[in-house]
């Protein structure tokens, strides 16, 4: 006998086998599968590259680290350069990261000078992603749109911290980027693993203020 409704019955769509049996559905413990083997990938792929440098990752080298054929890593990238997008988001998202989690004091020079600070600390500590997000090392590759789009997101930021010092002018912007560049990539080339040149920051901070200070007189 068919239970009373009151008129309305709420029709109850039938729990799937799966998820009595195994908890969650089959699909979804692949996706879980398929993700953690791409971030091992991603992984190791970071590894060969601080060990042989960026442009020395083999796709041969790749799969013996992460137990497979080269060609199986087809399965989960399409193109080796999709692996170096894939590094590419990763680095990103730790840059936005870093600068969301800045303190940012309210003094305009202490306020760049932490923005210096933060960019150089990020960059020096790991050359190999430096030249990943900020140099052009890896012949013909170009960032998807998506991961362009995030990084233009750091950018953003930076110009925000300049335009709370009173500082929006495109070439001063570039003159900012040019200065921090310049002093991560002098400090990595000359004196990696010491200070010789992020040590100057301070007087780098001084000298880009007085002159944006006398261009707007």
């Amino acid at each position: 006998m068919q239970a009373a409704c009151n008129g309305a019955c709420a029709v109850v769509a039938p729990v799937p086998w799966f998820r009595i049996v195994l908890g969650e559905p089959i699909v979804d413990r692949r996706t879980k599968r398929r993700e953690a083997t791409r971030q091992e990938i991603v992984e190791a792929a970071w590894g060969l590259a601080r060990e042989n440098g960026l442009a020395g990752v083999s796709l041969r080298d790749l799969g013996k680290r992460v137990g497979m054929q080269a060609p199986s890593l087809y399965s989960y990238f399409p193109s080796k350069a999709a692996i170096y997008d894939a590094m590419f988001s990763e680095g990103t998202r730790a840059f936005v990261g870093r600068l969301r989690t800045l303190d940012v004091p309210r003094d305009p020079k202490r306020r760049l000078l932490s923005s210096a600070r933060a960019f150089a600390q990020f960059c020096v500590e790991d050359p190999v992603r430096y030249q990943l997000l900020f140099q052009r090392t890896i012949p013909h590759f170009e960032p998807s749109a998506e991961n362009y789009a995030a990084a233009i997101t750091t950018l953003d930021l930076g110009r925000d911290v300049l335009a709370s010092a009173g500082i929006t002018d495109v070439a001063s912007v570039d003159l900012w980027t040019a200065l921090l560049t310049g002093i991560v990539d002098q400090q990595l080339s000359n004196d990696p693993g010491g200070q010789r040149w992020t040590r100057l920051l301070p007087d780098a901070v001084d000298m880009f203020l007085a002159h944006s200070r006398r261009g707007r007189r």
